[in-house]
């Protein structure tokens, strides 16, 4: 069952805005099973308890039950479950432990206000448990709360510590059976019988990757959630490690709010190969599309074509044009490999595209240097967020964009290319959505919105790129097993097609 462990009424706690009744109220709604109140240095009676519940007309399976809050030297504020007084402030815990040794203590918001408290406080003996969700922590006190739980093994509960009704119950602690009693619920908390309550999935095995959705939400609210990656792989691990600094430095320029945005960097513990970053939602332009009214799609293209064109703008610099063309010729020898590697009938065409595209990229670095950005390098619509942070408010809409590990110093006409050819590949199955929407919404847009800054001959790169963009689309369709069918051949087509439109003196071949 699930419980509010940390709450404060209006009638006897002067920090709270919220009654008695529409607190219970509250997280009875939310589908809770129950709550405790911890009023500060106050206990109520169970007489109290039992017309709280008949004045807010809840049944009696609801539990309703009082532990309270007190101010302790060394620890602070802790949570006291179980005790038959009111607790004075200033007490020590070992008094608290000698006096009533089968109370409950856990230590309330340990993480508040930036701090990160040590092993041996976390593991004191004179403590029963560690609040490690609280409204009061930050998102990266929250996720140092889990990676702590999880690294020493302490028994752990959720808190909301309400002050107002809005945000009610929404850290619980989940209890194996349901306490009937105060005493039942410390004796429960003792013996570990309980524990926060979170949703966890995992996704992208190879990487171990986990999303971890904290709490029961706020209502009208998007879950808090958190990304975890622990790649094991070294290679893995430094790429993942890269893609982390690079969307922190993004972050760091705007895009940690608002409208338009990046999942924010957490926390990176090199030692256990452990990097947290904002969960952003799972809902991908391509998923939204598919669901949309034409007016809502045109919105979300404009919308991304705008998001790239602001990140472009920001001119950073984080890595290297060296960098992107090594990468590059890495990346284009393995697509090509894949082909010969197979004796592929069009090992020989996909070597001649790879060939021009690698020249042209070289040529377009070394000439247009003073232009060249910070991309995205997989910008396309399963790796572009569209969420909303109230689910009824559409003001409160935002895009986002994820998986940094390919960003490079590069010419913007990279990111727009591959965007436009990977839309045109995403949806080859759902001709429902014209490709057109994609070149008269988001390329119109981002034209529109990057304005001057960028090269004359924009355009005649972006066909560069598009024909890039295919060489990897392909070499993912042999990988597939899809090596004889149509749509690989359209793609190789469509990409000698964009590259006779970016230079048709240098590449001239039959198809």
């Amino acid at each position: 069952m699930l419980i509010e462990m940390h709450c404060h009424t209006s009638e006897h706690s002067a920090c709270s805005s919220v009654s008695a009744v529409e607190l219970v109220q509250k997280v009875f709604a939310k589908k809770l099973q129950g709550l405790v109140l911890t009023d500060h240095h106050f206990l109520w009676s169970e007489a109290d308890l039992a017309e709280l519940r008949r004045e807010a007309g809840l049944p009696e399976e609801f539990v309703i039950l009082s532990g309270q809050e007190t101010k302790v030297v060394t620890f602070g504020d802790v949570l006291i479950y179980g005790a038959p007084v009111t607790i004075p402030r200033g007490a020590s815990l070992g008094e608290i432990r000698k006096e009533y040794p089968n109370v409950a203590i856990v230590w309330a918001h340990p993480y508040r206000d930036g701090r990160k408290p040590t092993q041996d406080l976390l593991c004191s003996p004179l403590l029963d448990g560690i609040e490690i969700f609280n409204s009061n922590h930050t998102v990266r006190g929250n996720s140092l709360g889990l990676q702590d739980w999880r690294r020493y093994h302490f028994i752990a509960t959720g808190g909301t510590d309400t002050h107002g009704a809005s945000y009610a119950g929404i850290y619980p602690t989940w209890f194996k059976t349901a306490p009937g009693t105060i005493e039942e619920l410390a004796s429960a908390i003792k013996k570990g019988h309980c524990h926060p309550f979170l949703k966890e999935t995992s996704f992208r095995d190879t990487e171990k990757v986990t999303e971890v959705t904290i709490g029961a939400g706020q209502l009208n609210k998007t879950p808090e959630s958190i990304i975890i990656r622990k790649p094991t792989d070294p290679v893995e691990w430094n790429k993942a490690e890269r893609a982390f600094h690079v969307m922190a430095a993004i972050a760091d320029n705007g895009f940690d709010k608002g409208i338009f945005r990046v999942p924010r960097a957490i926390d990176k513990n090199a030692e256990s190969k452990t990097l947290i970053e904002q969960g952003m939602g799972r809902e991908s332009l391509f998923d939204k599309l598919l669901s949309s009214t034409t007016e809502e799609q045109v919105e979300y293209l404009r919308l991304s074509g705008c998001w790239l064109a602001r990140l472009h703008g920001l001119q950073l610099r984080i890595t290297t044009p060296e960098e992107f063309l090594r990468e590059e010729a890495r990346r284009l020898n393995g697509e090509s490999l894949r082909f010969s590697k197979t004796n592929h009938p069009y090992s020989n065409k996909v070597a001649e595209i790879v060939a021009a595209v690698q020249m042209a990229e070289v040529g377009l670095v070394d000439t247009e240097s003073s232009s060249l950005v910070q991309g995205h390098g997989d910008y396309h619509p399963k790796n572009i967020i569209i969420g909303q942070d109230n689910p009824n408010e559409h003001s409160t809409l935002y895009v986002a964009a994820i998986d940094f590990e390919r960003s490079q110093f590069m010419p913007a006409a990279f990111d727009v290319g591959w965007f436009l050819a990977q839309f045109r590949s995403q949806f080859s199955a759902h001709p429902e959505i014209p490709t057109s929407l994609a070149e008269d919404e988001f390329l119109a847009t981002y034209l529109s919105e990057a304005g001057p800054a960028l090269p004359k001959d924009f355009l005649r790169q972006v066909e560069l790129f598009r024909a890039r963009a295919n060489i990897s689309i392909a070499a993912y369709l042999v990988k597939l097993g899809l090596g004889e069918t149509g749509e690989l051949w359209r793609t190789l087509v469509e990409a000698e097609r964009a590259l006779i439109f970016f230079d048709k003196d240098s590449f001239n071949t039959e198809t």
